[in-house]
């Protein structure tokens, strides 16, 4: 569903009323019949000869995604990874504002970014209640994450987006995704063609 949420902003932008399950499906990267049977979970089916109204259809699915409303953001460690977040104008553009940045670090506690002042994480429990946040991001040192988890659980976030390479545990009822960017790049590169040199390596290596 995000990624036909996706495909549907950029029509829209680009001023596109109605879009045929072809075409979607294929801006999407899809066959048509499972994004026809994706959409039926949502009650839409589009119009025979006409297709599915592309404002109808994002309304739909940024509600079932929960996106009908913000959902503020928190973040936890501000080193190059969180300050590049901080920077994304894009979180807040889809339903995601970032309002309030912590650290542990003197240094950087204090300063601003983007538009926020930098806070020590003992201020995380009052910030998230006066925000409402319900989401944190946390790109903290590995041997930070699982501490900076707990943390934000405890001030009562409900949901977690992980970028330290490291796998962090969340209780019951909480929602984890975990994203590791190296992780990403290694499963990449198994798909990649090996140059010459690495066949050659790879062959001495096995004989």
């Amino acid at each position: 569903m995000p990624l036909y949420l996706r495909c549907l902003e950029e029509l829209e932008a680009d001023a596109v009323d109605t879009v045929s399950s072809s075409r979607l499906a294929e801006l999407a990267g899809v066959n048509a019949a499972k994004l026809r049977k994706d959409l039926s979970h949502l009650g839409s089916y589009g119009t025979r000869g006409v297709g599915y109204r592309v404002h109808h259809l994002l309304r739909s699915i940024r509600f079932e995604l929960g996106l009908d409303e913000q959902s503020p953001v928190v973040v936890v460690g501000l080193g190059n990874l969180g300050q590049a977040l901080v920077n994304h104008a894009g979180f807040g553009e889809r339903g995601f504002p970032i309002v309030a940045v912590f650290d542990v670090d003197p240094a950087k506690v204090g300063q601003r970014v983007s538009g926020q002042v930098v806070e020590h994480l003992d201020n995380l429990e009052r910030a998230v209640k006066e925000l409402s946040a319900r989401t944190a991001i946390i790109t903290t040192p590995v041997d930070a994450a699982q501490d900076a988890t707990d943390r934000v659980i405890e001030a009562g976030i409900t949901s977690v987006l992980n970028f330290a390479p490291t796998v962090v545990v969340v209780p019951e009822g909480v929602a984890l995704r975990q994203v590791d960017l190296a992780l990403e790049l290694q499963i990449l590169s198994y798909y990649q063609p090996r140059s010459e040199s690495g066949r050659d390596k790879s062959l001495r290596l096995s004989g």
